[in-house]
Order: C-alpha cells, then sequence, then structure tokens
C-alpha cells in the first residue's frame, strides 16, 4: 500500500466553499478526501482515523472556516468566502442551521459545543455584503444544495433480530 498524500484540509475547504465534515451528500466529504475512498461505517475505525481528526481539527482551528449544522442537518464547514451568501440566503436557508458551533475541549479532555446562534457570529463586513448581494447569485455561489428544501436527516434503520422483527 503505497502512503496517501497528506490533504490541507483547510484548502479543501476553501476550494470547495461548503464541505461536510464525515456524511455523504451533495457535497464533498472531508473524511472520504482524507481516506482517499468512501468510508463504510464509522472514520474512527477507518485506517486514516487519525489523518481524518487531523484534519477536522485544522478546520475546527481555522479563523477562515465556520461550522453548521447546515447540509442536510449534518456537520457542515463553510469557507469564509461564502459566508456573505449564507447571510443572503439565511431566511430561506433557516437561521436555526445557521448557528455556528465550535468544538471546545475541556481542562478534563472532553469535548463540548459552544453554539454561536445566527446572526451573533457574522463580521460587519460580511453583513454589508450580504446586504449587496442578489438572492440567485448568492444561491449560485452555495451550489444546487442550496436551491431546494433541504432533505430531512434520514434516521437510522433500528437493528433487526435474527426473526426479522424489530427489537
Amino acid at each position: 500500500m503505497t502512503p496517501a498524500r497528506e490533504l490541507d484540509a483547510v484548502a479543501f475547504v476553501a476550494e470547495h466553499g461548503v464541505v461536510l465534515a464525515s456524511a455523504r451528500g451533495p457535497v464533498p466529504s472531508v473524511a472520504e478526501a482524507v481516506a482517499g475512498e468512501p468510508i463504510r461505517g464509522s472514520w474512527w475505525a477507518h485506517a486514516r482515523g487519525h489523518d481524518i481528526f487531523r484534519a477536522l481539527t485544522a478546520i475546527d482551528d481555522s479563523p477562515d472556516v465556520l461550522c453548521f449544522k447546515l447540509v442536510a442537518g449534518k456537520v457542515t464547514f463553510v469557507h469564509r468566502r461564502l459566508w456573505a451568501a449564507l447571510v443572503c440566503l439565511a431566511d430561506q436557508l433557516g437561521r436555526d442551521r445557521l448557528a455556528a458551533i465550535k468544538q471546545e475541549h475541556t481542562e478534563s479532555g472532553a469535548h463540548r459545543n459552544i453554539v454561536t446562534p445566527f446572526p451573533d457570529w457574522v463580521p460587519a463586513d460580511v453583513a454589508r455584503a450580504a446586504r449587496g448581494l442578489d438572492p440567485a447569485a448568492a444561491r449560485a455561489q452555495l451550489g444546487s444544495w442550496a436551491s431546494g428544501p433541504d432533505p430531512a436527516p434520514r434516521p437510522r434503520a433500528r437493528a433487526r433480530s435474527r426473526s426479522g422483527s424489530r427489537r
């Protein structure tokens, strides 16, 4: 097996603008980009799980990237160049989906999410740019996922017993 090249995760977000952390969807996935292949099951169990964790941490630490539960309710990273488009379409996208999430590492080693509601995270320059942006242009910047209603996350299938009945 040849060693995979290291992915510059922040550059990956900058290039694509909107990416998912690990889920499959209408935008690229950081976890699959790092792994270099589709991931079955949890990315933690993947051979490149530690690399994926480092990539996600680098993205979370970047001042040019914000995290939301945006695309299909999944963890989504958005590069700064598209923040004005998000703000422009806040009413269509749903203000609750535009709450920024930042992961904080506590002294005990646990992680907790710090949620900043929309529009509290919006810098003044981004708000000004959003006011001058046409909604159609904002949708075009964000891509096809922003054109229609966001599909609700599918509930996970419940496990079946050997007899085929639900538990």
